[in-house]
């Protein structure tokens, strides 16, 4: 499980004096400067090896039949059979509860909050003749997911998110008498972007709680649940049978993919929901669409075979990261470990992402620096709504995407604009 982030109050300051370790930053800095650096650790990408992984696919498929189905065809908005129940194991849910379509989980996830908003859930009324609507955001959280509710015009209430799950006191308190708040995202195992794990006792607690919106909805993103990075495999807690027998079924809807698995651009992406939910997505989803991309699926099924393959797959994607999250550790506890006042981070055990915390007041300033240096930075403020973390502490590491020479010249200098802004706060 992920590390906690650690609380920077009540830590007395660094033993140096602020002056000198001021001027020895700045000296640290301006050599980084004249490195004339170039990186990007913005995003949680794919490296070139890892989709190398998945070169086969472009030969594929070898056929263009499954189960009786010609994919070259119209139809089965529901997505290829073969390919459901291959996935329907691994994400541990009915193969009827499941339904496979394009590239993106990120385009359901739009795709299921404009049908809430203009049709009203299968439970409810549309959201859009409600009055102002709410959603909870665990924090650090996903920023895509933050952009899709402001777009909507949906307000933002963050909550904690633990290294065991969201604060679920929290949550349970904000939504047991205000029938505004009409649900919550959760990126349920190495969360985006510290790497938590919502245990099944908070996964168990969010399905049962009494909410003032009969129609709360759980956005379920669990798109990291097969990347492991280590031998142990953590399983996601099973939210739709949890909701279903605390008599709330339609409460969750889950969303994966393999963007991350085979190629980011190409790959597949996954609704999994009560049946009636499957049902009320596909009447709407009709509406726009003959069917997926079928070829693409069979492509998939072909590639993988069983969930075992899948499995196999995912243990190659974690030699070729592993050792970039190790680089990601090494460096900052040689760096910064001397310094638990000025810097705090997670340690996840799966997942794209590392968490870091700052000095409260510099992560910005870290990002200014940093960018200034030739390494780009994920927004501070980005893991939370509006862009705007209140301690101004939070910066999301990406280390996929670089080389592993790369990873660690880039956290060299993530660790020398972090205490460059700390001895400048600290100097006053």
């Amino acid at each position: 499980m992920a590390g906690p982030t650690l609380s920077h109050s009540d830590i007395a300051p660094p033993p140096e004096d602020p002056a000198a370790f001021l001027a020895a930053q700045r000296s640290a800095y301006d050599d980084l400067v004249a490195q004339g650096l170039k990186f990007d650790l913005t995003r949680g990408k794919p490296g070139p090896e890892q989709l190398d992984l998945s070169e086969a696919l472009l030969t594929l498929p070898t056929t263009h039949t499954s189960g009786g189905v010609d994919v070259r065809n119209y139809g089965g908005l529901e997505g290829l059979l073969g390919l459901r129940e291959l996935f329907a194991g691994l994400l541990g849910v009915q193969v009827s509860q499941l339904v496979a379509q394009g590239n993106a989980s990120l385009t359901l996830m739009k795709d299921v909050l404009v049908d809430c908003m203009l049709k009203g859930p299968v439970d409810g009324t549309p959201w859009k003749d409600q009055g102002p609507i709410k959603f909870i955001c665990p924090v650090p959280g996903y920023d895509r997911h933050h952009a899709l509710l402001e777009w909507l015009g949906i307000e933002m209430i963050p909550v904690p998110m633990e290294a065991d799950g969201p604060d679920v006191a929290a949550v349970e308190a904000l939504v047991k008498d205000d029938p505004s708040i009409k649900g919550m995202w959760l990126v349920p195992t190495y969360a985006n972007p510290s790497g938590s794990v919502t245990e099944a006792d908070k996964a168990a607690r969010l399905a049962a709680m009494p909410t003032a919106a009969a129609d709360f909805k759980i956005l379920w993103d669990n798109a990291y649940g097969l990347h492991h990075l280590t031998e142990v495999e953590t399983k996601t807690a099973d939210i739709i049978s949890l909701a279903a027998a605390n008599g709330h079924p339609d409460r969750p809807i889950m969303f994966a993919s393999t963007s991350k698995i085979t190629f980011a651009g190409a790959g597949v992406s996954f609704l999994a929901a009560s049946e009636s939910n499957v049902k009320w997505f596909l009447k709407h989803l009709g509406m726009g669409s003959i069917g997926p991309d079928k070829v693409n699926h069979l492509r998939h099924l072909e590639f993988f075979k069983d969930a075992d393959g899948v499995r196999a797959h995912m243990r190659k994607h974690a030699e070729i990261i592993k050792p970039k999250f190790d680089a990601v550790q090494e460096v900052l506890s040689t760096r910064l470990g001397a310094y638990p006042h000025i810097a705090t981070w997670t340690e996840p055990i799966g997942g794209y992402f590392v968490s870091l915390d700052v000095l409260p007041g510099t992560a910005s300033r870290v990002v200014q620096l940093a960018k200034e240096a030739g390494v780009a930075l994920t927004p501070a403020g980005a893991s939370f709504p509006y862009g705007d973390d209140p301690q101004d502490t939070n910066i999301r590491l990406a280390p996929t995407f670089p080389s592993l020479e790369e990873v660690r010249v880039a956290m060299e200098a993530v660790a020398t604009c972090v205490l460059l802004a700390a001895a400048e706060k600290l100097a006053g």
